[in-house]
């Protein structure tokens, strides 16, 4: 594992940006090259989902979810060459990433009670890589989500917005999720991109950097030049 030149002091790295803007690939490529420990704040949204289906509980009764997502035993695999998502011994890796629940995820996502109950465990997970027992040894963590930069980890070493052009964005997310690029294909992701970005606005934002947070525009890069981006901005933090 190629570690980069770190100091002893724990690194906490936090990427946001909206749908298909590269987030969690590039977040995994920088954490392995650093050696960090990696969290997907979004895939805890999703088991959050996963597990109110699972468990029959309506998702438009907000404080049913809430207090079902305050119960749910899941575990965040933190190794960025292989992350898992477990939720009450079960694998639901794949099972988070199928359609009805990239449909129904902002239901949950716009609970507020969930976004305060997911970001202490979020914010748990990150002190936590800067102990010397963790997955990184005390090196620190790759973050990354939509409110991540802002509300749950706005003291990060390095802040990053990850965006795109919305063409750029619904190309690779249709790649990710049809195995295509075609007209047809990326019609068939409009919706589901844009409405997930549009729903999860209304309480969190990730269009605009916020103060003290470095825009990465991907649009013309390639994945090895947008990794490369992001550990060039880590390189020159101040």
């Amino acid at each position: 594992m190629e570690t980069g030149e770190l100091s002893t002091t724990p690194l906490t790295i936090a990427i946001d940006g909206p749908s298909g803007s590269g987030k969690s690939s590039v977040s995994k490529a920088v954490a392995r090259s650093l050696g960090l420990s990696y969290l997907d704040t979004g895939a805890m949204y999703r088991a959050a989902t996963w597990w109110c289906l699972h468990t029959g509980v309506a998702l438009d009764d907000a404080d049913a979810v809430a207090a079902t997502v305050r119960a749910m035993p899941l575990v965040m695999g933190v190794d960025p060459a292989a992350p898992t998502v477990t939720v009450d011994g079960t694998d639901v890796g794949e099972a988070i990433r199928e359609t009805t629940i990239s449909a129904a995820v902002s239901a949950v996502a716009t609970n507020l009670e969930v976004r305060a109950e997911l970001g202490r465990l979020q914010r748990a997970a990150i002190e936590e890589a800067g102990q010397p027992g963790s997955f990184s040894e005390g090196r620190g963590i790759v973050a990354e989500g939509r409110d991540i930069t802002t509300v749950v980890a706005p003291d990060a070493d390095v802040r990053v917005l990850l965006t795109a052009s919305e063409e750029a964005r619904l190309r690779r997310r249709s790649l990710e999720v049809h195995g295509a690029a075609d007209e047809a294909a990326v019609e068939a992701t409009r919706d589901q991109v844009l409405r997930r970005d549009a729903d999860d606005s209304t309480v969190v934002q990730f269009h605009v950097a916020a103060d003290g947070v470095v825009t990465v525009d991907s649009s013309d890069l390639d994945f090895d030049q947008t990794v490369q981006a992001v550990l060039d901005v880590v390189a020159n933090r101040g």
